[in-house]
């Protein structure tokens, strides 16, 4: 009788790529902090503002490159007043903004 010889037949799962995305802060009406979630695909240079209605930049969270992952910021609003504010993610070719509303 001959050898027996396992042939790997499997078939690698490859999970699907992560898009990136901007989540909603969290909580939202907020008073003072609030967390600010995003997810990148891939390394790559980030810059995460905050801005009141007017266009006025009032926070600049991050301003560095970062690895793929998912990433969580804590904005600390105490030294605004109340009212609408909206915050925007830039990561390469990608831009997207949100609202949030801090109440005090």
């Amino acid at each position: 009788m001959g050898t027996l010889e396992l042939i790997d037949t499997s078939i690698d799962q490859q999970e699907a790529p992560i898009s990136m995305k901007l989540h909603q802060n969290y909580p939202n009406p907020f008073n003072p902090v609030t967390q600010i979630q995003y997810v990148l695909p891939e390394a790559t240079e980030v810059r995460l503002e905050v801005f009141n209605l007017m266009g006025q930049r009032v926070a600049t969270l991050v301003n560095t490159t970062q690895a793929a992952g998912t990433y969580s910021e804590t904005f600390d609003a105490s030294s605004l007043s109340s009212g609408m504010y909206v915050y925007r993610l830039s990561a390469g070719s990608f831009v997207q903004t949100r609202k949030m509303v801090l109440v005090k």
